[in-house]
């Protein structure tokens, strides 16, 4: 079996407040701080809908790499209601589509880590991974030089996002 090292990830899961702590509550919560805070380009949330955001990944596996994240803070998906859960799958499916549109990704992992064991930096927040792919999209830097090449401005990757999120009727929460 192979090993991919990525020591570039710890440094992500040390910085953040409350990673790899299980039971964080919503004021120590990295996600709950930035969905009160109304500062919605500082903090690169893209789409509010009625139970889920929809936010860049500030450290990022590839280009576009969105979280899909419940408002409610919950561990487990077994502690969202269905809606809650239903629009949860729904924003996932329908983000995957858009980034395969928007900046034509050739292919999207989606991802859920329930629980620090299953690889959550932030066990307490459960939030859906959506990265989209490329042929060629990964190479020997992150090995040889502890280094993942990402090229393109979050700032307007942010922008093209939000123009192509807001052409799709969602179910926003009204603020």
């Amino acid at each position: 079996m192979n090993t991919l090292y990525c020591p570039w990830r710890e440094l992500y899961s040390e910085s953040v407040s409350g990673t790899k702590r299980e039971l964080v509550s919503e004021k120590e919560c990295v996600f709950c701080t930035k969905f009160n805070d109304n500062r919605d380009a500082h903090h690169y949330i893209i789409k509010r809908l009625t139970h889920t955001i929809v936010i860049m990944n500030l450290y990022p596996y590839n280009a576009g790499h969105l979280l899909i994240i419940p408002l409610k803070h919950v561990a487990c998906l077994s502690e969202l209601t269905e809606d809650e859960r239903n629009e949860l799958m729904h924003t996932t499916t329908l983000s995957s589509e858009i980034l395969k549109k928007s900046i034509e990704a050739q292919g999207i992992n989606i991802g859920l880590n329930m629980g620090r064991i299953a690889g959550a930096g932030i066990p307490s927040h459960i939030h859906m991974h959506v990265i989209p792919r490329w042929v060629g999209d990964t190479n020997f830097l992150p090995i040889i030089a502890e280094t993942k090449t990402i090229s393109f401005d979050m700032n307007q990757m942010y922008k093209k996002l939000c123009l192509d999120f807001n052409q799709f009727a969602l179910p926003t929460k009204q603020r």
